[in-house]
């Protein structure tokens, strides 16, 4: 990178010399952010207004004393996934079922099964809780779309690897659709909290068409049940903030401070501290607890929009990613932006690029994605912790302007959380007049005009 360009995206703690009103400036920055993110209580995504993960529960079969079940989750959120160390799945059984066997996941307690003689079951807790089989286990533990160690990639970047499942073998059950009660309480961990599930529903029973697509078949019961994801649920601050700047204004506007927390010495380290040479540093923990990088805002990730260039019919964006966090790498991210001007992308460089849609007729949201064994990794905090990419946009003559912060983007997501923007007043704002350049020659010819003036008022 340029020293330029260094100079442009290295934001952080005073390295540009930016000064603010500070402690107007923080409350009301405070203030904003949790007026912002407290109506998130609810599970609606209004750039995703559909996105969910759907259960779907087939009875595949009838056992002497219960049945066989494919249990199959569909990941339809457009931009948001399930990162590793993957999805965990729990619910309680509404009688006394246990679960005989497992093909393709396994519960993690196996509970009190003492009273079973001979042939033990798989499970006898009340509240099983199941998660995916880590990829490489033998054949005849698999079945299809099962042992991806949890991953699940959203609907809009991967289609094929949004969905996860497996089979369980239910015993102590109904034996026919009269008697089998449907199990409750469904919980989902991705891994983490944030999703919330609806009680279990029948449904018409699934379909399914041989190899060949001449016969179909279908399941003896099937129930669905729908979880949707809040982030405010999910965290108690953003995990991401963004931060801007222009080619017309030397201004470089920052992350909020505090936008995803306050400094904390204890959970934060600076980014020349003699911890990170200890061997072991960077390997993640089990309850994902993140190892932060001393800033201002303290976010795990920020995203810088740098608006680079102006031509005649075009104007040319930068975006730069940048991780914070040395213990988490990124696979498969996304970056989600709302601009107007997104309905006239020309040209993406270094990142894949999705429109969505999800008001049909507006298209003023795209999805952004690495491109496969080049960028598709967001390293942890350090030399390599940041990727970028630059968009060429095309005017219209009727809305584009760089006035009252119109180049910039409305909402910014990564991995499916909103990110804090800045207060409006902070934007990079348009000079209202260009300074004039006064040229020697310029000079030569006023100059005994300004002379003949001078003896004209003494006449």
């Amino acid at each position: 990178m340029v020293a330029e360009e260094r100079k442009l995206f290295d934001v952080e703690d005073g390295v540009l010399g930016l000064h603010h009103s500070c402690c107007f400036t923080i409350s009301i920055t405070f203030l904003l952010s949790i007026l912002v993110f407290a109506n998130r209580t609810d599970a609606y995504d209004p750039l995703d207004p559909n996105g969910n993960i759907t259960i779907t529960w087939d009875v595949m079969s009838w056992t002497p004393d219960g049945y066989v079940a494919v249990v199959k989750m569909q990941n339809f959120q457009m931009y948001r996934h399930i990162m590793s160390p993957g999805w965990t799945l729990g619910w309680v059984w509404p009688k006394k079922e246990v679960i005989w066997s497992m093909v393709g996941a396994q519960t993690t307690d196996q509970g009190d099964c003492s009273r079973f003689k001979g042939n033990i079951p798989h499970c006898c807790r009340k509240d099983p809780t199941v998660v995916d089989f880590l990829p490489g286990v033998p054949y005849n533990q698999q079945i299809a779309n099962c042992c991806k160690g949890g991953v699940l990639a959203s609907w809009g970047q991967n289609p094929p690897n949004a969905v996860s499942a497996f089979q369980v073998s239910v015993g102590q059950a109904g034996t026919s659709n009269k008697t089998v009660r449907l199990p409750k309480n469904f919980t989902l961990s991705a891994p983490g909290p944030g999703y919330t599930c609806g009680p279990a529903k029948n449904v018409k029973p699934s379909i399914f068409l041989s190899p060949d697509g001449r016969r179909k078949t279908q399941a003896l019961m099937t129930w669905n049940i729908t979880c949707t994801y809040s982030q405010m649920l999910a965290q108690r601050y953003p995990t991401c903030c963004v931060s801007f700047s222009t080619f017309y204004n030397d201004t470089i506007t920052p992350c909020p401070n505090c936008a995803c927390g306050c400094k904390n010495n204890s959970t934060c380290v600076n980014s020349d501290s003699p911890l990170l040479t200890k061997p072991g540093i960077n390997t993640p923990r089990k309850d994902n607890t993140p190892l932060l990088q001393c800033t201002r805002h303290m976010c795990p990730v920020r995203v810088h929009w740098h608006v680079k260039l102006n031509y005649q019919k075009y104007w040319r964006v930068k975006i730069a990613i940048t991780n914070f966090n040395y213990r988490m790498n990124y696979t498969d991210w996304t970056l989600v932006v709302q601009h107007p001007n997104l309905n006239n992308v020309t040209q993406v460089f270094s990142f894949s690029y999705k429109p969505l849609l999800p008001y049909g007729s507006i298209n003023d949201t795209a999805m952004f994605y690495g491109i496969k064994y080049y960028n598709d990794l967001l390293m942890e905090a350090g030399p390599q912790g940041n990727i970028q990419s630059e968009l060429l946009l095309e005017k219209d003559a009727q809305t584009f302007t760089f006035k009252q912060g119109w180049a910039f983007p409305r909402k910014v997501y990564f991995n499916g959380d909103e990110c804090m923007l800045p207060p409006l007043d902070a934007y990079p704002y348009l000079p209202n007049i260009a300074p004039v350049k006064v040229t020697r020659k310029v000079l030569t010819f006023l100059a005994p005009i300004t002379v003949l003036i001078c003896l004209l008022n003494f006449v």
